[in-house]
Formats: structure tokens, sequence, C-alpha cells
């Protein structure tokens, strides 16, 4: 054994303390780079229940405030201390600061749990001054400032006047565009003051006052006294968090703002057409511009609430491709007014797989009208085998027969002809024609459909489906009959043609639309046509009757 050289001891606490330095320093290195990314690539979380303070009937807020954190620093921490701060999980900056990252607290507290001498909040405002509506002398009723500009006006519990002018919630969105479908809840005009990047969607605060509505009951849809019914399709809206980013505009090189633009034409149509129900065939979220889901889900169904028309979605490809998935997204979508949107049964493949019954004229409970509306997914689960897009599970295809088998005695007893229709994102491989029937209407682009056929189509024949929908592609807005199995047509299959200005949309001069079906329910007649959003606006394009007394109707070519 050799002898141990001077100093052993020394040598080895002093390689230890090194050692122990290195360690250190890379943990910490480690962590600054964690949360450096996880800011800037941020996926919020999932659970809209985060970040809703609807979801917390009889409380009332009692302050509110912003607090801000290095992203950097790994002893930075955005939380605020004390009992009963609840944090909106959404960064304000969205995931932009490359220095620094900021969240909303709302403290609230169970009224009934209130003490006398307690404050509560009467109102939350924005701005750079403080509001003049209270006397500066007031030792009752004052306001107080926090970060970025929030005005918080506060009373003592022992104040309280009526409580539908209490604020009960306070939530975030995001763009000068933001708009809440939300019973008693308000937008900020003015956003909150954080210097973001000049390309990220300002936050600003919406406000509810008065009880949260926790009951919320949906419309129920029914043919007119006339006997009419009227479908918009609205497919591919491609709604941004902010204003969006236009694509394919025309004329060429006009201004614009993807998804105001958008907007507007759904507007327009809204006024002209008058619909009983709005269908969403998916891609309602431009997935890549938006950080935010929620606000771009609030914008199109403030609209539809402004008009009181029910409404019910599905998803497509991109809605899951921002912060929130398909979960997280409808469940927004149910709780919200007009909403007949829902996820359907949770032990089949997808999120979205229900039926909506349109009930006859009068006051009769018998469905008139089914719906059925099945989540199309959105990738290929085998792309070395299937390139492309997913497909109809077998599953759904099971739930929608057997769904469809359970409703027949029902509906036999309507006391006119009662008509089947589907609603999907992603055509079916029958889109593309292989009987090379008559087209009605444009094909601009291949079908991309999925390379599996799953045999959904044989299945909407077999349950007496008269006509199936989707969106996708967005420059094929045609109809084709889909043939049973003696190659004669037996549904139509329809394109709901591109609506959205964040979406593409720029082969051969092509125009944003929309499609329509008219139900005649005294003929068992069933009309489509699309409506244009630039160039002749009142022309209903490729007008044609897809169903006649209850069968497929199919023109005779001259």
């Amino acid at each position: 054994m050799s002898p141990e050289p001077p100093n052993a001891s020394l040598l080895t606490t002093t390689a230890q303390v090194r050692a122990g330095l290195q360690l250190v320093i890379f943990t910490a290195v480690v962590l600054v780079l964690v949360i450096f990314l996880d800011n800037r690539y941020r996926v919020l979380p999932q659970s809209i229940h985060n970040h809703l303070p609807a979801h917390h009937p009889g409380f009332v807020v009692t302050d509110v405030t912003v607090v801000t954190c290095s992203a950097i620093n790994p002893f930075s921490s955005c939380t605020k201390d004390g009992p009963n701060w609840h944090r909106i999980e959404k960064d304000l900056y969205l995931g932009s600061g490359y220095v620094s990252t900021a969240y909303l607290h709302v403290r609230r507290k169970k009224e009934d749990d209130l003490e006398p001498h307690e404050e509560i909040v009467l109102d939350v405002k924005v701005g750079r001054s403080v509001p003049s509506d209270v006397d500066p002398t007031s030792k009752d009723v004052r306001w107080e400032s926090r970060p970025a500009g929030i005005w918080v006006k506060k009373t003592a519990k022992r104040h309280i006047g009526d409580a539908a002018k209490l604020v009960t919630g306070v939530d975030v969105l995001f763009g000068p565009d933001a708009a809440d479908p939300r019973s008693n809840w308000a937008v900020s005009h003015t956003s909150l003051f954080l210097d973001a990047a000049g390309d990220t969607p300002e936050p600003r605060l919406t406000v509810r006052k008065g009880p949260a509505i926790s009951n919320l009951q949906k419309p129920v849809p029914r043919i007119r006294k006339d006997g009419k019914f009227k479908i918009m399709q609205a497919s591919d809206l491609h709604l941004a968090t902010g204003l969006g980013k236009c694509r394919d505009a025309m004329p060429a090189g006009s201004p614009c703002e993807a998804d105001t633009r958008t907007l507007q034409f759904v507007e327009r149509l809204l006024e002209d057409e008058k619909p009983d129900l709005i269908i969403l065939s998916g891609d309602q979220v431009n997935g890549d511009t938006a950080p935010d889901a929620q606000t771009a889900i609030y914008k199109y169904s403030a609209l539809f609430a402004q008009y009181k028309i029910p409404y019910a979605g599905i998803f497509g490809n991109h809605d899951d491709e921002g912060n929130l998935d398909r979960a997280g997204s409808m469940a927004i979508m149910d709780g919200l007014p007009y909403s007949l949107s829902t996820a359907g049964p949770e032990d089949i493949d997808g999120v979205g797989n229900y039926v909506v019954e349109i009930l006859g004229r009068g006051s009769t409970s018998h469905s008139a009208l089914t719906l059925y509306l099945l989540d199309t997914h959105s990738y290929s689960p085998d792309e070395r085998k299937f390139r492309g897009y997913d497909w109809l599970h077998n599953n759904q295809i099971d739930w929608f027969r057997s769904t469809s088998q359970s409703l027949k005695r029902k509906h036999k007893e309507y006391t006119h002809i009662h008509m089947n229709l589907a609603f999907i994102h992603i055509p079916l491989p029958e889109y593309r024609n292989p009987h090379q029937f008559s087209v009605v209407g444009n094909w601009s682009e291949n079908p991309t459909a999925p390379g599996y056929n799953s045999g959904f189509m044989d299945a909407l024949i077999q349950e007496n489906v008269l006509l199936v929908s989707c969106g996708h592609d967005h420059v094929n807005d045609y109809c084709v009959p889909g043939a049973n199995e003696k190659k004669e047509p037996a549904l139509w299959m329809c394109y709901g043609g591109g609506a959205g200005f964040g979406g593409y949309g720029g082969y051969y001069g092509y125009h944003r639309r929309m499609r329509f079906f008219e139900f005649d329910m005294n003929e068992a007649r069933i009309t489509t046509w699309k409506r244009m959003e630039y160039g002749d606006l009142e022309k209903k394009v490729d007008e044609q009757i897809v169903v006649d007394g209850g069968r497929i109707h199919v023109a005779v070519q001259e």
C-alpha cells in the first residue's frame, strides 16, 4: 500500500465541496432552462375549472391583484401568499415574456363566512387614473389601486346593498376583440398595462356581477309554425386569440383582420338568413394562433348568444392544437348559453359524439329531425400504413347504430316523415366519388379523407341517414351522392366550405362561404345552397333539392 499523500483529507474535502458546488450550479441552470422553456412554450392547463371562478357559486370577490415573477430566477414565484387566493392559470404574457411571467390572482370567500368588518369588491376597472364615480372623502366606499392598472372598488360587508352588484368572478381573456357570452359577465374595454411583446394579444379582465348561473337550461330547437327549419353550417372558422392573421383574402391586397372579417361574415348571414340552428363542423379554433382557446371559443359563442340562436359543435384537427384539448374545449362549450354541444359517452372514442333532436312544430315532444354529430379525430394513428387523417372508429360506428336503432320506434310516432342527417369534420373516403356521380359545386382540391375506410358510410345508409356534411377541405364545397350495394345513389355527401380567414382559401380565386340546409317538413324536402363572403352577396349559390318526399333526390342531368 502506498503511503497517504500529505493533506489527503483536505484534498478529499476540497474535491467534495467542488463537486457539490458543480451539482448546485448544474441544478440551478436546469431549473432556469425548464422555467424559461415552460413559460416560453407553455401549454396551459387543460382543465378549464382551474381558471373559471364561475364554478364556485356562493363566493364573492374580496380582492384582485397581479403577481409578476422572473422567468429566469428559479426562486421567483408567481403565487400570492395568504388564504383564499386563487390564481387564474393563464400567463398574462401568453408565454412571450422572455424575462417575466405574470398571473392574475383573485381572493374570494363565501359570503356567509364573511365577518361584518371584512371588505368585498363592488367593481373592478382598468385605467391610468382613479375612477371618478366615488366621493374621495367617503369612508364607506373607496377605490384602491393594484398592479397593471387595476382599480378595485371596495366596501365593508355591512354596507352591502344589492347583491346583484357584487363582483363574484374575475377572469382573463385576450385581444381587442375579446367577448364573453356568459350571463352577467362584461369584458373591460381597456387592457391590462403590461409590457408585452408587440404582437402578443393583450390581456383583458372580464368581470361577473351577481350570482353564477349553475343550471343553464339548454334550448330546445323546434320546427317553425310554417313547417320549416333552417340550419347554417359554419365550418373551419379558424379563430385565434386576438385578431388573427388573414390568409388569402379577396380582393388581394385589401386590409384584413382575420377574426374580425370572419365574424362579420357570420353576422351578416345571421341577419340575412335567420337560421334556426348553427352547426359548427370543426376547426372553430386555429390552434397555431390560439394560445388561449377560451378566448377564441367565446368570440363565436358571444355572437350566437347575441342573436339567441342555438348551436352545436364538433371538433376538427386544429381545435386542440392550442392550449386546450378536446375535453377542455367541450367543457367550455357545454356550459355556454344557447349551446347544445356536449362530450357524449365517455366510453366511446373521441369527444363530441352526440345527437341533437329537432322537435316537431307546436307542442309535440316527437322528433322531426335527428342530427348525428361525431368526432372524426385528427391525424392517422398508423401513419406508416395509412397516411393522413384518422377515421371513425368501430366503437363510434357501433354507438351510432345502437343509438339509431333505439330511436326508431319513437321517431315513427312523428306525424310527418322523420329525417336523419349527420355532421363530421374530416370527409369520408367515399367523398372521392369512386362511382363518378355528377358533382354539384366546386371540387377544387383532392379530398383529404382517411386512407382507411372503416365503413361509416355504409352504416349511414343502413340507418337511413339521408345526408352527411363535413368541413376540413376549405375550398371544396360540392355535394355528391354516395352509393349503396347496388351502386345506386343512397345518400348525399356535402362539404360546408371554409368560412374563416385564419385558414387557407386561396385556390382558384376561392371566396369564403357557408352552406345552408332548409327543411320543409310539409313535403319532407331538404334544399341546400351556399352564401358567399365576397362577390354577389345576395345570391344563393348551387341551390339544389337533395331530399324530396323523404327520399334522396338526384336531378336528371340534361
